[in-house]
């Protein structure tokens, strides 16, 4: 295994903890998992419901750019289901735009 690869994998593993975190937050509190991707490699992660203004939006903290894209990377676009660490997720991935912000949505199903 290459020091390239071993990165790789260090960073999915981080990047699905990481979505599964935010996942039960949303399934906890109710609403969407809102991430907004911002120049400099910031990833902002809102918990609130896409069709409501930005400042509706309850923040959540940030991910690394790395972690964003692997997350982007592991899930697609519509219907998902995944397991991450023994437990299963159901959650539809999706784009929204809200005032000028655009934004990836994950709905848990």
């Amino acid at each position: 295994m290459t020091a390239n690869s071993h990165a790789a994998r260090n960073v999915d593993t981080e990047a699905l903890a990481t979505l599964s975190e935010y996942l039960e937050l949303a399934l906890d509190k109710g609403g969407s998992l809102i991430l907004v991707r911002t120049p400099g490699g910031k990833n902002e992660v809102y918990l609130g419901d896409p069709a409501l203004l930005p400042e509706d939006w309850t923040h959540l903290g940030a991910i690394a750019e790395p972690v964003a894209r692997a997350i982007l990377d592991g899930t697609r676009s519509g219907l998902n289901e995944l397991t991450i660490q023994a437990q299963n997720y159901r959650f539809i991935r999706l784009f929204a735009q809200a005032a000028d912000v655009g934004a990836i949505v994950f709905v848990t199903a």
